[in-house]
């Protein structure tokens, strides 16, 4: 539908840009400087405030607040801000939380699904067809990649970081980063396995499959500590596969350490 339908009951300020067919329910909320791309979709009582931009084709499920204020103590002003890309679904009660410095953003890509509950907070950064199930909490500046997948009621721990295509299970406690292509579960978390099911899904089997399946031997099967892994994976005959290079540049990346095997 090209029309854009604003019930009479939303509040939409005029200094809020709506691109075409933007659908907004009754009692929703849209902030001045808010810029919704063509054909989101804001259910009743959603909010959507602060200087925020979701792309296109985006849908916000009743109770929704996105852009509003950190609950950083450290918040001194300014206008720091949400950027979210195109098709993503956040589910009821979702939170998504403006960064906390002035100019900075809180970043989530496209294809998401953010189920119920859940909570960004300020300063994430989320990458590509991510799924977020029922209560998901991530704490500040944490880092989600490409295809993660996070089990219900799950903590994520402030600046740590979740590796593409790794499964975290549900009420699993995530104080360091979970390495991509793996599975993590516990309090704290642990590398269980590889997420073999996940990866086939997307496409992995034959050598990419059994690459990761390599990574994850010498990363957590071999009683070699993180220096040593980490050579190994740089001299290896296979360093420059995607696969390894994804591991060595996720691996250098990390402030907080790499989440340990279940050995």
């Amino acid at each position: 539908m090209s029309t854009t339908r604003i019930h009479p009951t939303a509040l939409v300020s005029p200094a809020a840009e709506l691109g075409e067919g933007v659908e907004i329910g009754a009692f929703a909320y849209v902030g001045a400087g808010v810029r919704l791309g063509a054909g989101t979709r804001l259910h009743h009582h959603a909010s959507v405030e602060g200087d925020t931009e979701l792309g296109p084709h985006c849908e916000v499920f009743p109770f929704c607040s996105i852009g509003a204020k950190t609950q950083d103590l450290k918040y001194k002003g300014g206008q720091p801000g949400v950027r979210i890309g195109s098709h993503n679904v956040f589910r009821e009660y979702v939170s998504v939380h403006a960064a906390t410095a002035d100019g900075d953003l809180t970043r989530i890509g496209s294809h998401n699904h953010i189920l119920a509950y859940c909570h960004v907070a300020h300063d994430c950064q989320l990458g590509d067809h991510i799924i977020m199930s029922n209560s998901v909490g991530l704490a500040g500046h944490v880092v989600v990649e490409d295809y993660a997948v996070l089990g219900a009621v799950c903590g994520v721990h402030q600046f740590c970081r979740i590796g593409a295509y790794a499964m975290v299970s549900a009420y699993a406690k995530v104080v360091q980063d979970i390495a991509p292509f793996v599975i993590a579960d516990g309090q704290p978390a642990v590398i269980r396995a590889i997420n073999k099911v996940g990866l086939e899904r997307r496409g992995f089997a034959g050598e990419p499959l059994e690459r990761v399946k390599q990574l994850y031997r010498i990363l957590f099967r071999e009683g070699l500590n993180r220096s040593q892994a980490l050579e190994r994976i740089a001299a290896h005959p296979l360093a420059q596969s995607a696969e390894f290079q994804r591991m060595r540049e996720f691996a250098a990346k990390c402030t907080r350490g790499l989440a340990q095997g279940n050995t």
